[in-house]
C-alpha cells in the first residue's frame, strides 16, 4: 500500500470507530481507572478493537501501538513503519459529557510522523495529511485544503488544556508574546484547529504519550505547522516508555 492507501484506511477506521464511540454515548458506558489513574471507558476499548482489527487486516506488516493495548500488558516491537493509535483522545471530557475528544491514527516512519488523521466525533470532522503533501478537512460542507495562517497582526490566537487555565507556566510563556485571546480545550482537537488555520499557538508543558501526538502531528505538519519540543529540537518516537515531554504547536509565522 502506498501512503494514500494507507491514510483512506485510516480515514474509514476513524469514521467507524466515530460511529461507535457515539452510539456508546447515547446508550450509556461505564468508566473505570487505569493503573496510572487515568480514566477508561467502555467506548475506549471498543473503538481501539475496531482499528487495530481493521489496521492489522489491511496494513499486516505494519505494527500497531495502541493505547489500551499497552495499558493491558501488549507491547509490539516497532518497525520502520509504525502506526500509533489514541481510539479515544480526551477520555475525561468524554466521561464528563464535554465534546472535546478525538480518535487518532497517525503513522510513525523512521521516528517522524508521516500521514494521520484525527476525527472529532462530536462535531462529525475529520481532518488528514501526508506529510509533504497537504492536508485536508472533511466535515457536512464536503472534503477541502487546510492551510496554517500566518501570524496575525492583531495577536495570537492561543490554545491550551482546561489543567492550564491557572498555570504560571502558561503566562509566563506568553509573557513577551502579542495574544489576541486565549480559549482552553481537550484533546488533539487543538492541533487540528491551528492546522486548519483559525487558531495559532499551543503550548503543552506536561506529558503526553504517542499516541496522543502521532496523528494531529501528521496533519499539523501537512498543513504547514510545527510540533516541537519546548527547546525547538524535534520530537521523535519510538522511544521507550513511548512518552512525551512538552512541546508546542505553531502555525505560521
Amino acid at each position: 500500500m502506498d501512503d494514500i492507501a494507507l491514510l483512506d484506511l485510516a480515514a474509514r477506521l476513524a469514521w467507524a470507530a466515530t460511529e461507535l464511540i457515539l452510539s456508546i454515548r447515547a446508550r450509556g458506558f461505564s468508566t473505570r481507572q487505569k493503573n496510572d489513574r487515568s480514566p477508561v471507558t467502555d467506548a475506549d476499548h471498543a473503538a481501539e478493537a475496531l482499528i487495530v482489527a481493521g489496521l492489522r487486516a489491511g496494513a499486516p506488516l505494519i505494527p500497531v501501538v495502541a493505547e489500551e493495548e499497552i495499558s493491558g500488558g501488549h507491547v509490539p516491537r516497532p518497525g520502520r513503519a509504525t502506526w500509533f493509535v489514541d481510539p479515544l483522545d480526551g477520555t475525561r471530557d468524554f466521561a464528563a459529557g464535554r465534546d472535546s475528544f478525538c480518535v487518532n491514527i497517525g503513522l510513525v516512519r523512521d521516528a517522524v510522523p508521516v500521514l494521520g488523521v484525527v476525527a472529532i466525533p462530536a462535531t462529525a470532522e475529520l481532518f488528514g495529511g501526508i506529510v509533504g503533501v497537504g492536508a485536508w478537512k472533511q466535515d457536512a460542507a464536503g472534503r477541502r485544503p487546510i492551510r496554517v495562517r500566518p501570524r496575525p497582526a492583531a495577536g495570537l490566537t492561543v490554545l491550551a488544556g482546561h489543567r492550564y487555565a491557572d498555570d504560571p507556566r502558561l503566562r509566563e510563556y506568553l509573557r513577551n508574546k502579542k495574544v489576541a485571546s486565549v480559549t482552553h480545550m481537550g484533546s488533539a482537537m487543538k492541533v487540528c484547529r491551528v492546522a486548519e488555520g483559525v487558531a495559532d499557538l499551543y503550548p503543552r508543558f506536561s506529558r503526553t504519550m504517542e499516541w496522543d501526538t502521532a496523528a494531529p502531528q501528521a496533519v499539523l505538519e501537512a498543513a504547514g505547522g510545527t510540533l516541537t519540543l519546548l527547546d525547538g529540537t524535534a520530537l521523535r518516537y519510538g522511544k521507550p516508555g513511548w512518552a512525551n515531554s512538552g512541546f508546542v504547536v505553531q502555525g505560521g509565522t
